[in-house]
């Protein structure tokens, strides 16, 4: 029965994890939905409108990486990587391709629920703040929306949240530890690579030449500075 919460699609090939994650998840009063490979992901996006995807890397159609990268060409709904797959180098270029968070199986259920709830307060917070201008960045937190040179600059949430922090405080400095906590959460406090992930990816995505960035500068040893 759906509980008319937050919709949640789950793609993973493995039966008894979407067992798992529906009953587990669903406690929550999330509303679940199942894809059992990469094509069928993709078009359950479009068809249940999800307000959050888990995906699976190992998928029998389409490599889970593939997947996500598809479904940023057009999307910018959160995504946690649930995945075996537990290397450092495979969270990163995850990350890097767009993914909210990364999970490593085996799991525990508590902690996907929290990061869960982490990834969909990013998109969920209605806001009224003001139009910040920094040279040629505007930042309109009203609309959510961020335009470089006149042009809108599409950011998944993550990236919005994590720029909406530095911008707020522009000038101060800011701490891995502040950054993380403000936007992952105090139990994210540790996870400096994922902070640095981002921080890369906004600086392509907003600075001109983003091996000199004059917007995001770095406190060596200390967190980022936003100018």
């Amino acid at each position: 029965m759906e509980s008319n919460g937050p919709r949640i699609l789950i793609i993973d090939d493995e039966l008894q994890i979407r067992r798992l994650l529906k009953v587990g998840i669903g406690a929550y009063k999330y509303d679940i939905f199942e894809a059992v490979n990469g094509q069928a992901g993709l078009e359950g996006i479009i068809k249940y409108k999800p307000d959050l995807v888990i995906l699976d890397l190992s998928l029998p159609d389409i490599d889970g990486l593939e997947v996500l990268r598809r479904i940023r060409e057009w999307s910018s709904v959160p995504v946690i990587i649930l995945s075996a797959k537990d290397l450092e180098r495979d969270k990163v270029v995850a990350l890097n391709n767009g993914a909210d968070d990364y999970v490593s199986k085996p799991f525990g259920m508590g902690e996907l629920v929290a990061r869960i709830g982490v990834a969909l307060r990013h998109t969920a917070k209605s806001e009224d703040g003001p139009i910040l201008v920094f040279d040629d960045l505007k930042l309109d937190f009203a609309k959510r929306i961020f335009t470089l040179n006149n042009e809108e600059v599409k950011l998944t949430p993550t990236e919005y949240e994590l720029l909406k922090v530095m911008a707020t405080c522009a000038g101060k400095v800011l701490t891995h530890r502040q950054l993380l906590k403000a936007v992952w959460g105090p139990n994210y406090e540790s996870e400096i690579n994922y902070l640095r992930v981002y921080v890369a990816q906004l600086r392509n995505k907003i600075e001109i030449d983003p091996t000199r960035p004059k917007h995001i500068l770095t406190e060596l040893g200390i967190g980022y500075r936003f100018m």
